[in-house]
């Protein structure tokens, strides 16, 4: 869809942009493959930055000594955000949060779990721009409803009254 086709070029709806990604992901353009390519690059870059970092962590919890069971909770901690992160970030690529309230008291749970977030965001950014479904749906729902009602309204309205309207004051 170009966007002489969809009515950006008229007045019509606009697109929301994604993040890393604008608005290139209506007409696939302006770099977008590139694009996904580094997402897809960047997110696993960072992923397995992350879990470096967490294994220095583990480090210093064993050469603290704190013991078995803290050590069994942290890795369990991890490994149970990171699968809700996950979740709750795919989840967010094909719908809106029914409740936004809700996803707002999970945003700590996601930071811990950052490393499934990460994750979505490689594996998703392989189909599309992550996101893009989602808002291409509401995109071109919108572009329809905006072009429904320009039909609608196109036209004289004294035309579409055939002669019952207001009449003339010359005659």
């Amino acid at each position: 869809m170009t966007a002489a086709e969809s009515g950006r070029d008229r007045g019509g709806p606009e697109p929301e942009a994604i993040r890393f990604f604008g608005t290139t992901w209506v007409g696939h353009d302006g770099g977008y493959g590139l694009r996904r390519v580094g997402v897809a690059v960047g997110s696993l870059a960072a992923a397995l930055a992350s879990c470096l970092v967490l294994r220095f962590a583990y480090e210093g919890l064993e050469t603290a000594e704190v013991g078995f069971f803290v050590d069994v909770l942290v890795v369990v901690m991890f490994a149970v955000c990171s699968a809700i992160a996950f979740r709750r970030t795919w989840e967010g690529f094909i719908r809106r949060p029914a409740d936004p309230g809700r996803e707002e008291s999970l945003r700590t749970l996601k930071m811990i779990g950052f490393i499934g977030s990460l994750i979505a965001y490689f594996l998703r950014s392989f189909a599309e721009a992550p996101g893009e479904g989602l808002r291409r749906s509401e995109y071109e729902t919108a572009v329809k409803q905006y072009e429904r009602r320009r039909t609608a309204r196109a036209g004289n309205p004294a035309a579409r009254r055939g002669g019952k309207g207001r009449k003339s004051k010359r005659g």
